[in-house]
Formats: structure tokens, C-alpha cells, sequence
């Protein structure tokens, strides 16, 4: 779209659409200065014009001779000084409103001294001659040039105030200038890809450069997609998923929408561009539509984990996808929905009547995962009890685990032909698409060679600042100011709520492989209802910090002991408006994190010792959790993990049936920690809070302490610039 200016009666911009040939008005609008759809082609050298060209404002007054750029006069407050280029000269548009009131014999009499004084002034200078094609005297006829003709104004544009004008590029300019110019902090000071192989560059980026549509009329303008919307609905045509009926009385029909999402290979090629049309769950009734609606997902503590012991292993990854997952489960339940946008306008009163599960619908993923679920035990898998979305298939030394995120599937194991197999096997169950290699799960990038496998969210993270509007930003060295007051900010309320729920929604994704960012996200998360300025402030400073890193991750080493260990933490009295503390923990398997939070307490505690206990509790209860999950993949460990506290008083009623009237008060279902310690799970180690990494997950710290945990943390960039 085309800006063209403000309305006087509505609020918002006023644009053309190029595509549509529309006027219209929006209060959405997201400039990009610099892209001009209707800027003068820029001429070759022979064409730049031979005379000087005057804004009309300069036309009603004599003209002045131009001095050369070594002249002593130049800079006069009294005297124009001549362009050093072509590109210096500013050629007014037709939009301008002003004419010139002077004789056209006696402005071009003018121009031609001008001309010839210029001339001559050039033979005593050291300066580069102009072109000859610039210093040729002007004709005396009436056409006068572009620059000196009488300007109108276009009717179309009365109602509005422009202002725009059109730099005619010199022959040295015409090349295109790097994105980065005129930008004191680019992106790409920041980001490299030098380190990665040629055919991984290219996957990075195919999926960078692509854009996926927010709405269907957005989908509506290329034939890509249209042709995907197409498919589906012949897919679940074909699939007998529903069946056009009159809408009997007393029901209602739910709604439905398109979502968009292109698919890759594994070389970063694009694999098909998705079009799923899900209906709208959120319009069901409990007891009349559905009763049952949970499905399990794989956590990300558990995926986390498996690429960890797949790194250590050296297992392959493959990952694969079920094309229309949830056409694959039935309905119990009378369902109706109206048709999808676009299609069947012909009968516009007819309603689906749904057959089978549909995305979107509350009871959709239960039964996908109930007939996927079927399939793997009958092929021999074993569901773990940890993660009921991680199964197992265990054969002597062979062993093979499937990774199933609703109709994403990751596949892991220690041997080619058994993944081929089992490939086969679902193919002839369900209709699969195979995406080769694992390199991009659930917006995670996964990177391999014979070190070990890197993970990052960089295409997330860049979406994020380019949405935030901080590409050119200048970055900062860590994400949250230092003894910041933001639980008891009484700045005035931020004036787009919903902008600042979603970034801050988006950075709780991103906490998924930038632990370092925990604590900020769970500060920004607690003001999602009213967010003041300060809050949206302290947002955009996290973005700031992302612009900085965004290609940092966690990197997993080939190789490495898969030994456990963890850290925990707790800030006393942290909330200002409640004053209960926060607890902060982080567990290891080898050198590289698997686990980590930021939460607050559950209620206030009445030293600094019971709150680090109770964080030591509550990091025992994940410890158990993990060591659960390592035994379903065949690794136990030697001894006791060591669980690292930075408080002494803590330890000690960990380690000894304390009872006295300043620990009575602590609850029973905390001193469970003691039962581990005694049956030999865990044991508790001191650290000093120098070195206590779960710090960073329980307060703002400065540049240098934040930089040195985060390097004890394991995180790294390669996609940082040499």
C-alpha cells in the first residue's frame, strides 16, 4: 500500500492498495520508508538534466551565481552553493502548490549565467569538472525543464497535507545500497551464519526470508495458498469429514478459521505451504459437545532431554509429520459448524455436519492420540509413565524413542534400518509427509556436526524484535535493569494493552532455549491486565538485549557424561505487593541445561532459610521427575545428585530432623527432602552466592555477574560474528 495522507473525519491513515486498486483507511499501519512504489526510475548519467533546477520557492527571486566547493565564499549565509553531485539536487513533485510568479525569459537568462559563470569559475579550481552534458547553456524557448515548468496540484490530493520530493541518484549511486546503511546498529552486526555449512545456510535462509499469512484475506492474494485451501477442503472431502445439512432446531453451529504455516525439508527447501482449517472449540458447550478433551503433549523439559542424550549417543533424528492428524479420530458427539470461508457460497444456508474430528474442536487431539497411541503399542512401543507422549521400542542394543507433539513426530534411535521400518510402518497407517533430518521442530532450530548439536529460536527471536520495531536499535548487555521497582510502578497505564501481552507472550515461548531470560519474562508476565509504561518500557528492553543475541541457544555436546546435577535458589520477600519469595532452579545432565523456573511461592515465608528451603523442596520434586525420565531411557545415576544451595541454615534442616519454634511453622510436605537425602537420591552441596548459577533466575543482575553465570550456564552463539 501507498501512504497518501490523514482524513479529516476518522482516525487512522489513509493508503492505496496496489494490488486492488482500493482506497482505504487504517489504524494498523506499519511504515517501510524505504520502498517507494511511484519514485522517478533513476536516469542514466547522459540523462541527468543540463540545467539547474530550482524549487519554487527559489524561482521568485533573482537568480544567484553558483561557486565552485573550494570557493572562499562558499557557505554564505548569501550565496547558494552548487551541489557537490547530481544527488544533492532535490527535484519537487507535481504535489508541490506553489508556481513561479517570474518571467520564464528572465529565469532562463539567469540559468544561462549561472551556467557560464560556473564554467568559468571551474578552470581555477582543484575540483573535479563537472560533466559536460551539465554545463551546456539552457534554451531560450519556454520549455523550460522539469524542474522550472508551473506545478499543479492534483485535484485528488485537495483534502490533504503532502509533502514529498524525489533525489535524482548520482551515476555512483545507482548501485543498491547494503540494508544496513544508514543504520547506526544493523543486524548483522550481530548474527552471522559464516560458521555453518553452505546447504545449512540455505535452510536458514528459506526460513527467514518467508512470510506466512495472518488471515485469510492476507491468504487471499497469492495463488500459493489459495491452491492449499483448495486441497484441504478436497482432503476432508475426500476423507468423508462432513456432510451439508440443514441446521436442525435447538443447535448451533460453531464457527471456523484458516491457519497458515509452511512446511520444510530438512534442506530448507519448502515442502508444501499448509492450509488448516480449524474450527472454533471455544464456542462448544461442556456436557453437550464434548465431556472428555485432554491429550497429551511432549514436554519441553522432555525434548530438551532427548536432544541432550541424542547428542551424547549420537543417535539420528528424523523427524516426520501426519498430514490432516485429526481426520484420523471419530466423533462421538452431534456437531455441526458452518462452512469454511471461501467455499460453498453457493448454498449459503447449508451447515457441516462433522463426521470426524476436526482441528479446533475440544475433544480433537484426545482422539488423534487415542488411534496414534493404538498404532505404536501394536508395533511394539512402550509408553513412558514420566511423558505419556514419549514412547520407547528397546530390542537388545538396538533402541528407538518416537517424540509425538500432536501431529509433529520426532524419531530418534541408534540404527538407520530400524528407523526405515518403522517409517514404513506408519506410512501404511496413517498418511505421513517425512521432513528428513530434524532441523526445525516447534520454531526450534537444531544445527549438527561432529561437536555436538546446537539449539536456538533465532528466526523467533528476529520476528520478535522486527515486530517490536527494534531491528535498528541499539542493544544492551543484559535484559532487566538492576533493583528495578516495576512491582510497584505507578506510572500511567501503557495505552495498547493487548500489544504488550502479546510480545510478552511471545518472550515466554522464547523461554524455551534462553533460560537467561526466565526471570524478566516472570517480572513482565505478573502485569498482563493493566501494564503501565514502565512496564511496556522495561518489555522493550528485553527486545533490546534479544537484538544483541539473537542466535544465542544451548549447545549440547557429543559425547558427553549424561551425569545430573542441579542448582536452586530463592530470593527472599521478592514481591514488593505480597512479599512472598521466589524461587529459582536449574538441573544439568553433562554440561548442558535440560530443566529450569522462575515461580513464586506459594505463601510467605518468615526468613530467608524457609524460603530456601522451601526452594529446595521444590527442586527436589523436579529432581525426582528427571531421574524418573532418564531411567526410561536406560541411564541411572552412580551416586547421589548433588542439589547446590547457597544457604547453610537450609541445608542443615535438610540434612537433620530439626524442630524448633522458628521451623515448626514449615509445612510437612517440605521435609519430604529429607526422605531423599536419607534413601541416597540426592545430596545437598554448598556454593557460595558468587557462584550459585540459579541466581540469575531469581534477580535483575548487572552486566559482569550476568555475563559470567551466563557463561556457567552453557550458553553459547554461533551465530555470533567472528
Amino acid at each position: 500500500c501507498v501512504f497518501l495522507g490523514y482524513p479529516y473525519t476518522q482516525k487512522g491513515w489513509r493508503v492505496f492498495d496496489l494490488e486492488r486498486q482500493e482506497y482505504f483507511v487504517s489504524r494498523d499501519v506499519v511504515f517501510n520508508e524505504t520502498v517507494f512504489p511511484f519514485a522517478v526510475s533513476a536516469p542514466s548519467p547522459d540523462s541527468l538534466p543540463t540545467s539547474p533546477v530550482f524549487d519554487a520557492e527559489d524561482m521568485s527571486t533573482s537568480a544567484i551565481p553558483f561557486l565552485p566547493p573550494d570557493s572562499p565564499l562558499r557557505g554564505s549565509p548569501s550565496i547558494n552553493s552548487p551541489p557537490d553531485s547530481p544527488s544533492d539536487m532535490m527535484i519537487p513533485s507535481t504535489e508541490s502548490s506553489s508556481s513561479s510568479d517570474t518571467a520564464p525569459e528572465a529565469v532562463t537568462t539567469a540559468a544561462t549565467d549561472v551556467l557560464l559563470a560556473a564554467e568559468s569559475s571551474t578552470t581555477d579550481t582543484t575540483a573535479a569538472p563537472l560533466p559536460e552534458s551539465s554545463i551546456q547553456p539552457a534554451a531560450t524557448s519556454e520549455h523550460l525543464g522539469r524542474g522550472l515548468r508551473e506545478k499543479k496540484k492534483s485535484i485528488l490530493l485537495e483534502p490533504y497535507v503532502t509533502y514529498f520530493a524525489t533525489v535524482v541518484p548520482s551515476p555512483s549511486s545507482l548501485q543498491s545500497p547494503p540494508v544496513s546503511e544508514g543504520m547506526p546498529y544493523p543486524i548483522a552486526n550481530y548474527m552471522s551464519c559464516e560458521g555453518f555449512s553452505d546447504s545449512f545456510k540455505m535452510f536458514l535462509a528459506n526460513v527467514t526470508a518467508v512470510q506466512e499469512p495472518r488471515s485469510f484475506k492476507e491468504a487471499m492474494n497469492l495463488d500459493v495458498w489459495r491452491d492449499a485451501m483448495g486441497n484441504e477442503v478436497k482432503a476432508l472431502e475426500d476423507n468423508d469429514t462432513w456432510e451439508l445439512t440443514d441446521l436442525p432446531p435447538g443447535k448451533k453451529a460453531i464457527g471456523c478459521k484458516w491457519v497458515f504455516k509452511i512446511k520444510f525439508h530438512s534442506d530448507g527447501t519448502i515442502e508444501r505451504f499448509k492450509a488448516r482449517l480449524v474450527a472454533l472449540g471455544n464456542r462448544q458447550e461442556e456436557g453437550i459437545d464434548y465431556d472428555e478433551t485432554f491429550a497429551p503433549v511432549v514436554k519441553m523439559t522432555t525434548v530438551r532431554t532427548f536432544l541432550s542424550i541424542a547428542s551424547a549417543r549420537n543417535w539420528e533424528l528424523h523427524q516426520m509429520d501426519v498430514h490432516n492428524a485429526f481426520l484420523h479420530g471419530t466423533l462421538d458427539e452431534e456437531i455441526y459448524m458452518r462452512p469454511p470461508q471461501g467455499f460453498f457460497n453457493s448454498t449459503p444456508n447449508k451447515v457441516c455436519k462433522l463426521k470426524r474430528s476436526l482441528y479446533g474442536l475440544k475433544q480433537a487431539p484426545r482422539c488423534w492420540f487415542a488411534t496414534l497411541h493404538k498404532a505404536l503399542l501394536a508395533y511394539g512401543f512402550r509408553q513412558s509413565a514420566s511423558d505419556h507422549s514419549l514412547f520407547s521400542l528397546v530390542k537388545g542394543q538396538i533402541e528407538l524413542y518416537v517424540l509425538v507433539y500432536v501431529d509433529d513426530l520426532v524419531i530418534g534411535g541408534n540404527d538407520s534400518d530400524t528407523i526405515s521400518f518403522f517409517k514404513t510402518y506408519l506410512n501404511s497407517q496413517f498418511h505421513m509427509k517425512d521432513l528428513g533430518s530434524l532441523r526445525y521442530f516447534l520454531g526450534l532450530e537444531v544445527a549438527r556436526n561432529a561437536d555436538g548439536l546446537f539449539v536456538c529460536q533465532r528466526k523467533y527471536c528476529l520476528d520478535i524484535i522486527s515486530e517490536a520495531g527494534l531491528l535498528g536499535c541499539r542493544p544492551t548487555l543484559f535484559p532487566m535493569d538492576e533493583n528495578h521497582k516495576l512491582g510497584r510502578s505507578k506510572h500511567p497505564l501503557f495505552s495498547d494493552p493487548s500489544q504488550y501481552r502479546r510480545i510478552v507472550g511471545r518472550l515466554i515461548y522464547l523461554t524455551l532455549t534462553r533460560p537467561e531470560l526466565c526471570y524478566s519474562v516472570h517480572i513482565l508476565s505478573q502485569f498482563m491486565q493493566k501494564p503501565t509504561t514502565a512496564h511496556w518500557q522495561a518489555a522493550l528492553k528485553v527486545v533490546r538485549y534479544l537484538k544483541g543475541t539473537p542466535g544465542q541457544g544451548l549447545f549440547y555436546k557429543a559425547g558427553s557424561v549424561l551425569t545430573l546435577s542441579s542448582f536452586c535458589d530463592a530470593d527472599y520477600a521478592a514481591c514488593p505487593r505480597t512479599r512472598r519469595s521466589l524461587t529459582g532452579y536449574v538441573f544439568f545432565l553433562g554440561d548442558s541445561p535440560i530443566s529450569w523456573k522462575t515461580k513464586k511461592q506459594d505463601t510467605v515465608s518468615l526468613s530467608s532459610t524457609e524460603a530456601e528451603y522451601r526452594s529446595m523442596s521444590w527442586t527436589t520434586k523436579e529432581l525426582k521427575w528427571l531421574n524418573t525420565l532418564l531411567q526410561f531411557f536406560n541411564i541411572t545415576q552412580d551416586g547421589p545428585i548433588p542439589l547446590h544451595c547457597d544457604n547453610k541454615s537450609a541445608m542443615h534442616i535438610a540434612n537433620n530432623p530439626v524442630f524448633h519454634e522458628r521451623t515448626k511453622h514449615i509445612e510437612t510436605d517440605c521435609h519430604h527432602i529429607r526422605d531423599c537425602i536419607q534413601d541416597g537420591l540426592l545430596k545437598p552441596h554448598f556454593v557460595s552466592t558468587t557462584d550459585q548459577i540459579a541466581d540469575i533466575f531469581t534477580k535483575a543482575l548487572g552486566s559482569v555477574q550476568f555475563k559470567f553465570l551466563l557463561r556457567k550456564l552453557g550458553i553459547c552463539d554461533i551465530h555470533a560474528p567472528t
